[in-house]
Order: structure tokens, then sequence, then C-alpha cells
């Protein structure tokens, strides 16, 4: 048996405990917690979210809140996309930018005031960054990572189960829209959200003492529709063509390789981090883009965690940045990052570990 040793570098999430209560068999690391990944039925936990409804601690997904008077101003010149519309109680899906242009972060970006938004991030460490590019521009406001931890509901029976908890307002939100509450005292803001295509919610917990109690509650709420725990599922993103930053990116990838295009306005102010650099990639046009790689072969493969050399005539055209076996198309599948000039339909070689394994090139998502 192995144990994980306490360490400040790795914190617990409010959920911890809960998830060995249901059994989980496996976590990843992702800034700098340990998220499930498994929970010993993979194809069950795969079908629950496809079927049913799905469960899943992804307190990893930090917020970064920026909080004063320049609050708004910090969040656009982090974004290239138009925050001018944004009004309290909305999220919007952002591009974070380096000033090369460089996808550094694909968060949610919610306004819960004028004065205060939070931006859900993805793995990386957008703390100092913000708060780096907010001291560089002399602004009013404090940047810091506050008690939130948000808990996942997911799949098409996800409202039912979330309605039960709060109410039959929920089933108005709309997508990335949400709405603070709270529930036998437990903080929340309840978002129409979620890192799958299934349908759901994300119950943003505000206060990590109260982890189990809200996992419970859910539990019991959502025992009538056979809930389950599960995780942030390979196989369903994949299929539904979501991005996974720091998976599907490397350290030059830029929105517009990775679908990311209609997040970016140009018309942004001049000041906005990496605005510059994406105007003229824009104009140029990008090296490479994303397409869908479909295998020949009828053996599942493993989900993959390396990239591999996709070959076209003997020459890499582009990497293969995922792959997993689809349960529903019953092929393996992944993601492609390729030159710009190579289109859909386009069959290509690719090496896995050795290995010549053909696929053809395709649009996503899948499904």
């Amino acid at each position: 048996m192995h144990s994980i040793m306490p360490s400040a570098r790795l914190r617990p999430s409010p959920y911890y405990a809960s998830t060995i209560a249901e059994g989980v068999k496996s976590f990843t690391t992702y800034n700098h917690m340990l998220m499930p990944t498994g929970y010993g039925k993979p194809e069950e936990e795969y079908w629950r979210i496809i079927n049913g409804v799905s469960m899943w601690d992804v307190a990893v997904e930090r917020q970064i809140q920026l909080l004063g008077p320049d609050a708004g101003r910090l969040a656009q010149i982090l974004s290239p996309r138009d925050l001018t519309k944004c009004v309290e109680g909305q999220g919007k899906y952002v591009a974070l930018c380096n000033h090369a242009g460089t996808l550094i972060n694909d968060p949610i970006l919610l306004k819960l005031a004028d004065d205060k938004y939070w931006l859900s991030i993805a793995d990386s460490n957008i703390l100092f960054w913000a708060r780096a590019i907010a001291a560089e521009r002399g602004l009013d406001v404090a940047v810091s990572e506050p008690d939130v931890s948000p808990l996942a509901v997911q799949g098409p029976k996800a409202e039912d189960v979330v309605a039960s908890l709060f109410g039959d307002w929920v089933r108005a939100l709309k997508y990335f829209w949400f709405s603070e509450t709270d529930i036998e005292g437990i903080p929340v803001a309840v978002a129409r959200s979620g890192w799958s295509k299934q349908g759901g919610f994300e119950l943003y917990l505000m206060d990590g003492f109260k982890g189990d109690a809200l996992w419970n509650l859910v539990k019991e709420a959502g025992r009538p529709f056979d809930i389950g725990p599960g995780n942030p599922n390979a196989c369903e993103r994949i299929e539904s063509g979501l991005l996974s930053w720091g998976g599907d990116t490397d350290d030059e990838t830029n929105p517009f390789e990775v679908r990311m295009g209609a997040y970016v306005d140009l018309d942004v102010p001049d000041d906005v981090v990496g605005i510059g650099a994406l105007r003229r990639i824009k104009e140029e046009g990008p090296k490479r883009h994303q397409l869908g790689a479909l295998m020949e072969g009828q053996e599942p493969t493993q989900i993959g965690f390396y990239w591999y050399d996709i070959v076209k005539d003997g020459v890499k055209i582009g990497d293969l940045t995922n792959h997993v076996w689809s349960h529903r198309l019953e092929k393996n599948i992944g993601f492609a990052l390729v030159s710009a000039d190579v289109h859909p339909g386009t069959d290509v070689v690719i090496d896995k570990d050795g290995e010549a394994v053909r696929a053809s090139l395709r649009a996503l998502p899948f499904i």
C-alpha cells in the first residue's frame, strides 16, 4: 500500500475525505492539489456521465479573485475577449495569453460584481501572472485565491438533481451564468457549467470546512437518479472536442490553433496583454490547427500521456496530443495538432511508441 505525504505543496480538497469514502482509486495533480481520476470502474463511470448523473470533485479548478475598483479593468487587460457587456451573474470562456499571443490558460471568467471577478482556471499559475500584470499597470485591485472549491454535477439528469436541491429556478440559468445562494447554511454559487457536453452544473463551495456536508447533500439528492462518483472523463471530453490546456497545447500554441478564435476579439484595447501578437497571427494565418484523428484497429488503446508524431508521406506534419478508446464510436480517437495546410479527410500515420498506426483526420467534435 502506498501513501501520499502531506505537504504544503500538495493541498487536500474539501471533498477529499468523501472521495476516499466513495472508493477513489487514482488521482492526478492539478494546481498543486489532488484530483480524482477514477473509482475503479472506468466504463461504468463513462456511461454514467452519458446516460445519468455523476458528481465530481473538481476543487482543483481554483479561483483567482480580482477585487477592487480596477478589477474590471484588470480582467479586460488579461483577456483578449471583449468583456464590456459582461454583467453580474454571467460567466465567459476566455483565452489568457502572454505577450507573444501564446495561450497560457483558458478559464471561465465569472463576474460577481463590478469590482469582483473570478477566473476559474486550468492548471497553470495565474495568481502570480495576474498579480504581476496588476502591479506593472499600477492598478487598484487585490489579486488572491479565495476559499472557493467547485463540485461538479454532470450528465443529462444533473438538472433534476440540482433543481431538487435548490429549486426550479436553476433550470432557467443560461450556460455559464450563475447565482449565489446557500443550502443548509453552506454558501455556494450555482453555475450552469462543467467540463462535459452532457449538461450539468458546478457548485462553487465558499466554505472549505463544509465540503463533506455539501458532498453528502448532493449524493442524497441524486440517490433517486442513481448518482455516482466520477471525474472529468477523458473519453467523453475527447468525443466532445473539449480542449485540455497543457495537454493539447504547448509553449507556442495560440488560441486560433485550438479552435478558440471565436473567443478572441481583435478590437479590444491595445493594452490587453498579447493583443498585438494575436492581431499579427490572425493576419498572417496560424501555422497549425486542431483536427480529430480516427485510428484504425479494433483493439482499445490506453489513454495517451505523450504526444506522438503524425506523419504524411514520410514527413512529420504535426502531433497527436491525446488518444482514447471511444465507447460510442468503438474506435480509437484523438486530437491532432497539425500543419494548417492539412485538411480533414487526410490519411496519415501515427508513430505510437514505434508502432505505425494508420488514421484519418476529421473535423472536431467527433460527436
